[in-house]
């Protein structure tokens, strides 16, 4: 595991995690040390805390309560991961009603927290002119007023869990392109009623759920880092219709696509106020 502290402030530091282990590698049993949100921008692992598993995949969140114990595996995993990781503050963490939200242990990919994650990579990366505390605290004010309706991840068959997973990380690479149920489930050669049902109790979301939160990820980020066509953005991205991209990526970011790609640039008031906003 390669960790680089990338931030740091009294109330949020921010690090960047980088994992190459496999399913060959032992896992370790580990410690939250802080409040945290680590978002995975790309790879999968499998985490399990006081006796519920989660397979995170990209646009997933892996949720930290100090001394908590986790434990993170790849047995079902192909491939690493990498995640964007903000630890907060107890005081931060008291101003924002931290009752229930950070028992949750893990997060499934949510539209909304996906977009203020690939905002908040951008940042990372100085391709944004949001700085990273300031997307650290949309991502923190906008976990705790959805975790509440986040699906929950079930229990499932290791074959199935390796299953969801491997077809997540196909979803997520070929999502610019044409997918629908009948193809997924081929290449992971179920019926498409096993694995419509096997990929949303593993993962929390369905496919198609998944497909649409994969293309709006890619969305966000290109919004935010640079300075293209809206329609070239949306047909990149998989989006056929602009108008179909311009509601989607409204409903998640609460932002048209050029007044979040206007607000990644500086616009500070706008994009706290909706971003940070619950729901």
């Amino acid at each position: 595991m390669n960790a680089a502290r990338i931030f740091s402030s009294t109330e949020i530091s921010v690090v960047d995690y980088r994992c190459r282990l496999g399913p060959a590698d032992r896992p370790v049993p580990e410690i939250h040390r802080a409040f945290s949100l680590s978002y995975v921008r790309k790879g999968s692992f499998g985490c399990r805390t006081e006796g519920k598993s989660f397979e995170l995949v990209a646009g997933a969140i892996l949720v930290g309560l100090p001394g908590k114990e986790y434990t993170c595996s790849h047995e079902q995993h192909v491939c690493g991961d990498e995640c964007l990781s903000f630890q907060f503050a107890p005081e931060l963490v008291d101003s924002l009603d931290p009752t229930k939200a950070w028992r949750a242990g893990a997060v499934p990919p949510l539209a909304s927290l996906i977009v203020v994650g690939e905002l908040a990579q951008a940042a990372a990366e100085d391709k944004s002119d949001i700085g990273l505390d300031e997307a650290g605290m949309m991502l923190a004010a906008k976990f705790v007023g959805a975790v509440s309706d986040a699906p929950v991840c079930e229990e499932t068959a290791a074959r199935d869990r390796r299953r969801a997973v491997e077809a997540a990380l196909w979803i997520d690479e070929h999502a610019h392109e044409p997918i629908d149920l009948a193809r997924a489930a081929r290449l992971a050669d179920l019926s498409p009623f096993h694995f419509l049902r096997s990929f949303a109790r593993t993962l929390g979301v369905t496919p198609h759920q998944y497909l649409l939160r994969c293309r709006l990820k890619r969305a966000a980020r290109l919004l935010a880092e640079g300075e293209r066509a809206i329609t070239d953005v949306a047909l990149d991205c998989g989006f056929n219709d602009l108008s179909n991209f311009i509601r989607t990526f409204r409903r998640a970011a609460r932002l048209s696509p050029r007044a979040f790609r206007n607000a990644s640039k500086g616009d500070r008031k706008k994009v706290q106020e909706r971003l940070a906003g619950a729901g």
